[in-house]
């Protein structure tokens, strides 16, 4: 388990010990993370499940669905956030191998 933090935190090597208290000290505790990525997660799936239930209202239908989804794949996708951190994640989703898949997902929404 100990393993799985240090490679979600992207702390996979020993980092000096300045460095390592400062960002210890400035950072989101493990099960602060836990419950951030849970919540933020559940809302996302509750949007994008309210969205596809508002598909069926006569004429404004498909504007709700349309800002339901939207936001409920902005909220899951945001999820992760809190497991990686925002600089992590954005370095990730723009590696060559994974540029092609964002810039679809980006643009879709």
């Amino acid at each position: 388990m100990d393993k799985l933090k240090r490679v979600l935190s992207g702390r996979d090597a020993e980092e000096p010990s300045s460095l390592g208290e400062v960002i210890d000290a400035t950072s989101l505790g493990w099960g602060t993370r836990v419950k951030g990525f849970i919540a933020c997660f559940a809302i996302g799936c509750l949007c994008s499940l309210l969205g596809s239930c508002l598909l069926w209202v006569p004429k404004k239908g498909l504007t709700l669905f349309a800002v339901f989804y939207t936001l409920g794949n902005i909220a899951s996708i945001g999820s992760t956030l809190f497991l990686m951190g925002p600089m992590k994640q954005l370095k990730r989703m723009f590696e060559p191998t994974r540029l092609i898949a964002t810039t679809v997902m980006l643009v879709s929404i």
